[in-house]
């Protein structure tokens, strides 16, 4: 696929969601990016601003596999990752797969689900396989988690740990939309929800195909090295606690690719990548006397002064 095609289709799929997410075409074309970079989005929000409808969209703009799994307390990990069971019939163990083994998995208030629960993401996140009784099962690509938390409400709710935060490609807040918007989706909603009239306008084929076209998109010595000074920077920063992992380093970088791809550009520019940090960077930090209930403000404030203090580089 040429650079051209990626443009080309990251705008079939915000048209084709634009149908149903009235108003946040900021938020629908970084779900895009994420797509076309394989990475998984964890969308952060109040209730009832669209979440899931989001994300269903999404999934139904593609032809491809999709499941929901609502997290609660008593969701088990093998109801995840699958189980083994003896088969009378056949009389022998049989390998049933569980809700990850399609091609994208909504995992609807992710925090609701326990530690050992959330831990089963974990290896299919990162690595793309299922491991179960000492057995390795791969998972058909393109794969892809979104996960929704409601931050306000903490009672009952299993804060995501680190190790979980960084394996998402980026941290998206749907936010309220603005009067207009919100007329619209009333119009819209009165005798039917949208959501259901969405028709695939990609194949998962074609998604591939961006993903690998997204990873020929150059990248100069000097943007490497100021994403690595961006990284540096947050590790060294006396007001963070935990700094940017290797893994993100790697994330912003593909981050920034898409970025420009969907641009039409094959080459990735400095502004490329201060565009996308903030939703590829602040969920991976943690501030000295910064918890998560208390928002996020505190990362996104210690990144714009880094951002606003590193020298850009210029060709």
């Amino acid at each position: 696929m040429e650079i051209k095609e990626v443009a080309s289709l990251a705008g079939k799929l915000r048209e084709n969601v634009k149908k149903v997410i009235i108003g946040k075409d900021e938020v629908i074309d970084k779900v895009t990016l994420c797509l076309f970079c394989g990475g998984h989005i964890l969308l952060e929000d109040i209730p009832g601003t669209g979440k899931t409808t989001m994300a269903k969209a999404f999934a139904r703009s593609i032809d491809s596999d999709f499941a929901r799994v609502q997290f609660t307390p008593d969701l088990l990990p093998s109801e995840l990752t699958g189980i083994n069971y003896y088969n009378q019939k056949e009389g022998a163990f049989e390998f049933k797969p569980g809700s990850v083994f399609t091609n994208i998995l909504l995992g609807d208030e992710i925090n609701r689900a326990t530690p050992r629960t959330q831990s089963a993401l974990l290896e299919c996140m990162e690595e793309g396989q299922v491991s179960v009784d000492g057995k390795t099962y791969p998972l058909e690509k393109p794969f892809l988690v979104i996960a929704t938390q409601n931050p306000v409400e903490i009672q009952g709710t299993f804060p995501l740990p680190e190790a979980q935060l960084d394996r998402f490609f980026m941290r998206l807040s749907m936010g309220y939309p603005d009067g207009d918007a919100e007329k619209t989706m009333l119009l819209n909603l009165a005798q039917s929800h949208p959501v259901e009239s969405v028709s695939p306008v990609a194949s998962g084929a074609e998604i591939l195909a961006a993903q690998d076209a997204v990873k020929t998109v150059t990248v100069s010595d000097a943007v490497r090295g100021y994403i690595v000074s961006i990284a540096d920077a947050t590790r060294r920063s006396d007001k963070v606690k935990l700094g940017l992992s290797p893994r993100g380093s790697l994330a912003l970088m593909r981050a920034s690719q898409a970025q420009a791809a969907v641009l039409g550009r094959d080459y990735v520019i400095p502004d490329d990548v201060k565009a996308i940090a903030p939703d590829v960077v602040c969920h991976r930090l943690i501030c000295k006397g910064f918890a998560l209930s208390q928002g996020a403000s505190a990362p996104q404030e210690v990144l714009s002064v880094i951002l606003n203090q590193l020298p850009v580089p210029k060709e």
